[in-house]
């Protein structure tokens, strides 16, 4: 999510020391293929769509009957950035918290555009007098729930990608960017004219070291194809970033990637005869005979198991990164138009991410002056990676400073 400039999710991990905690962790998320489509229905049974208005409570009194005795249930809200109708980031927070209801019996309160500002601390602070768990969906939250969850000792704050914790706050995330080399498999084998497009939302940590993975995997396949990086600065305007989509597609790009929860780079790739990717969520039925594939989320099995541990009196501060093994990140089936013996190959190049057989950051890493930053044979850690600010040989483009 973007602080003004660059926020959202692990937007971005910048403390080192903090950062140390999110490199110990890991842990399990659902798993499974992409979703199918944006909920026309809108985000909860319970909720605000509104951010000027904090939802009632949500959750029941009583958990399953165990050991002879009832469990209380906790009182559960999502504070989201944007609405489930985007098809990608908040809507794919929003199937989790389906998953979690329906696991759990519990109905939980949502709040829909809330901006990141005042506006968020003003609504998560009303949220934790009625519930015990808060959920807020967007890395510029980050500040205003460690505020509230000082003031609300009894409430569990839970912040995506962030670095701040709390006695009763943490944070979640996952390595996304094991799912944007295989993209880059897929890219590296289907260009043809070997120029390969990347619409980057922000020029922050969490951006790039997707991009430098995608390079990464079209490398491990064609180490001719150059990619090119045009920023959009946003997460979510369809306009823009169909231009800069556009703009790729001019230099003679034939296949792109995207980094915005928006479909409109698929949508400009398959005007031109080209194909693209996404983010956050499975996008085939925007252009399916255009599409590619991309990184996913999972959100529903961290979300129950957070429930179960409140209600088991387990719960934790420990911060959680998830990965492809524990299946929090995951990659969209491959287009319709991609060849079999390239799905193979993507497949297996998976297999040995999950099995722990391949890390995708592993040298030697030369950047785009010709400076080695990992040597043969060494592997960047995760706090590593989450401070990454520099672009692979191969890239063109900038990061702006």
């Amino acid at each position: 999510m973007k602080t003004k400039k660059a926020s959202r999710p692990a937007r971005m991990l910048w403390i080192i020391p903090l950062l140390l905690a999110l490199a110990a962790c890991g842990g399990g998320g659902s798993g499974g293929g992409g979703s199918s489509g944006p909920d026309p229905g809108g985000s909860a049974s319970t909720g605000s769509s509104s951010p000027g208005v904090a939802a009632g409570s949500g959750g029941e009194e009583s958990a399953a009957p165990s050991g002879g005795e009832e469990k209380k249930k906790p009182r559960v809200a999502f504070v989201y950035i944007g609405t489930p109708g985007d098809g990608g980031w908040t809507y794919e927070h929003d199937q989790g918290r389906k998953q979690m209801e329906e696991a759990h019996g519990i109905t939980a309160t949502v709040v829909e555009n809330v901006p990141e500002s005042a506006d968020a601390e003003r609504i998560i602070e009303e949220l934790a007098q009625n519930h015990d768990i808060i959920f807020t969906t967007s890395f510029g939250y980050m500040d205003q729930t460690l505020a509230v969850a000082q003031r609300y000792p009894e409430v569990k704050f839970h912040h995506v990608s962030g670095y701040k914790t709390h006695d009763n706050m943490t944070n979640y995330f996952g390595k996304n960017y094991e799912a944007s080399y295989l993209a880059g498999i897929a890219a590296g084998k289907m260009t043809k004219t070997g120029i390969i497009g990347y619409v980057g939302a922000f020029p922050i940590p969490e951006v790039i070291y997707n991009i430098n993975a995608f390079k990464l995997g079209i490398e491990s396949v064609n180490p001719d194809a150059v990619v090119h990086v045009v920023w959009s600065n946003t997460w979510y305007d369809p306009t823009v970033e169909r231009q800069a989509a556009i703009s790729l597609l001019d230099l003679g790009a034939d296949v792109l990637l995207a980094y915005q929860d928006s479909p409109s780079t698929i949508q400009a790739a398959a005007e031109r005869g080209a194909l693209a990717g996404g983010n956050d969520s499975d996008m085939t039925r925007f252009a399916p005979e255009a599409y590619l594939t991309n990184p996913t989320w999972h959100w529903g099995t961290y979300y129950e198991k957070v429930v179960q541990d409140w209600i088991d009196g387990t719960w934790t501060n420990e911060p959680y990164v998830g990965s492809m093994r524990d299946g929090m990140v995951g990659l969209a089936p491959l287009g319709p138009s991609i060849p079999d013996d390239v799905k193979a190959l993507v497949e297996s190049a998976k297999e040995k991410i999950i099995s722990g057989e391949f890390d995708v950051f592993k040298g030697p890493l030369v950047d785009q002056e010709g400076n080695v930053r990992v040597a043969e044979g060494q592997v960047m850690t995760h706090a590593e990676v989450l401070e990454m600010n520099w672009f692979l040989k191969g890239i063109e483009g900038k990061i702006p400073q």
